[in-house]
């Protein structure tokens, strides 16, 4: 799968450069960083999409349930349908990648939000609705995986991390947008603002060379040697770096299939544990109930309005997760992630105690503060953590042989986590408000001991070190 691909990009770039001119590591190539920019610009409308998808049905929910009629259990449906899609995306991303090419895959996801989209816009009933919320998750699923591999895959390494960040902010970018555009305007008028970043791509995508590596996989030899050219300069001696392309894309032909069953193999079962694990833990913790619905638990915690505490909810979110990734390789992912965790934890106690006052009626002038700094709190920790350092972890703890189908695997307990929370968080906050945060918290704080006793730390290490000690 184009996993494995991402995978051997991965490996490939972690390796020692003895030879300066490679093409996508020579400083001398300074005039071709423009393409790779501007391919990664193109690429990253993908994760703003993603971002604006997720973020639509929070400041939304009154206005389409008061609009259309629809009933809690209606709603919820709507909110959460989209990770089924999304689901569905996910795991058919990688082989419609390898089939289409990375362009196609991200052609196709924009043509599926564009309908999902107009489907939400035009939508008289809840039916409408929820197909047109499909359509979009199935969209973003595929977007959550291609945009990341089609980075790796033009992105030279010492420019590598920094591109690959842009997809998790763009995600918390678009996400914001449609918290701070959804307060000022209709709910049909954000939906048709989630045309926009797919008209870019569509429209972007013209003027970009497709993955050097997968043009390679297919033996499309004249396009992927022009691809090169324009990622590495007219200029450049492309040769070394295609000849080590090339041999790659060889070993990993001769790589044996892996099935899901053999992921249990006691040579797997470690770093399939943690893949898992922190996917689970990153989703339990609550983010896709407390994301989609924030503006209504503000309501319920006594606002006349939750369009305050959404707006500072979507601004917090950017410049928290600049500083994450600035920290991700200086303080480490362990400590990163415990410290986030213990945010998280606190945030949903505070936020649990606001409508445990709230339903004693003691402390009623301080419910409402409470609750908005719980929340924030909850985000700011998140956003630091919780939210990449899984992604991160997940790209490094796979050999190349599995990644593929453990890839899958992981992205797809995500998006079931997602979709669990997002539809039963209205259910819960009906049976009790102060419970559900404090579940929550118990899902944090568990978060920290998961990673204590059971996540490698991977900075500083590379890839074959990394799963070198888990397979130990």
């Amino acid at each position: 799968m184009a996993i494995d691909q991402h995978k051997d990009v991965e490996d490939g770039l972690e390796k020692p450069f003895i030879h300066k001119a490679k093409c996508l590591d020579s400083d001398q190539q300074n005039g071709s960083i423009s393409m790779v920019l501007l391919s990664t610009c193109v690429a990253v409308c993908g994760s703003f999409q993603f971002g604006s998808c997720v973020g639509y049905s929070s400041p939304t929910q009154s206005a389409i349930r008061q609009d259309l009629n629809l009933s809690i259990s209606e709603f919820s449906m709507f909110g959460s349908i989209i990770t089924i899609g999304a689901m569905i995306g996910a795991v058919t991303s990688g082989r419609l990648a390898d089939y289409i090419g990375r362009k196609g895959a991200m052609r196709m996801s924009a043509v599926f939000c564009i309908t999902g989209w107009l489907a939400v816009y035009f939508a008289m009933e809840a039916l409408f609705l929820d197909v047109g919320r499909f359509c979009t998750g199935y969209g973003i699923g595929i977007f959550s995986y291609v945009v990341p591999v089609f980075i790796a895959e033009i992105a030279p390494k010492n420019l590598r991390g920094g591109l690959a960040t842009l997809n998790q902010l763009m995600i918390v970018c678009g996400a914001s947008t449609a918290y701070i555009v959804g307060s000022v305007v209709t709910w049909r008028t954000l939906a048709l603002t989630g045309l926009i970043p797919c008209l870019l791509i569509l429209v972007g995508l013209f003027f970009i060379p497709e993955s050097p590596r997968w043009l390679a996989k297919v033996g499309r030899k004249k396009e992927f040697e022009s691809a090169l050219h324009r990622l590495c300069g007219r200029n450049a001696d492309i040769m070394q770096e295609a000849n080590e392309i090339q041999a790659n894309i060889h070993v990993l032909l001769d790589q044996p299939k892996v099935r899901i069953v053999d992921l249990f193999d006691h040579k797997y079962i470690r770093p399939v544990t943690v893949g898992v694990g922190l996917m689970v833990f990153q989703q339990f913790g609550g983010i896709n109930g407390i994301g989609f619905y924030s503006s209504e638990t503000f309501v319920a915690a006594g606002f006349s309005s939750g369009k305050a505490g959404t707006i500072a909810y979507a601004i917090i979110q950017v410049p928290i997760t600049m500083v994450g990734a600035v920290l991700m390789d200086k303080s480490g992912r362990r400590s990163l992630l415990m410290i986030s965790s213990a945010g998280t934890c606190l945030g949903c106690i505070l936020t649990g105690a606001s409508f445990f006052l709230k339903e004693q009626d003691v402390l009623a002038e301080c419910v409402p503060f409470l609750a908005v700094s719980g929340v924030l709190v909850y985000i700011s920790a998140f956003s630091i953590g919780t939210g990449p350092v899984p992604w991160v972890v997940m790209s490094e703890i796979f050999p190349i042989h599995i990644k593929g189908v453990a890839g899958s695997l992981v992205v797809l307990v995500n998006w079931l986590g997602a979709w669990l929370v997002s539809f039963t968080f209205n259910y819960m906050m009906a049976w009790s408000s102060a419970g559900t945060f404090l579940i929550y918290a118990a899902f944090c704080a568990l978060t920290i001991v998961f990673v204590a006793k059971i996540m490698p730390e991977t900075k500083g290490k590379t890839l074959e070190e990394i799963q070198a000690s888990l397979s130990s």
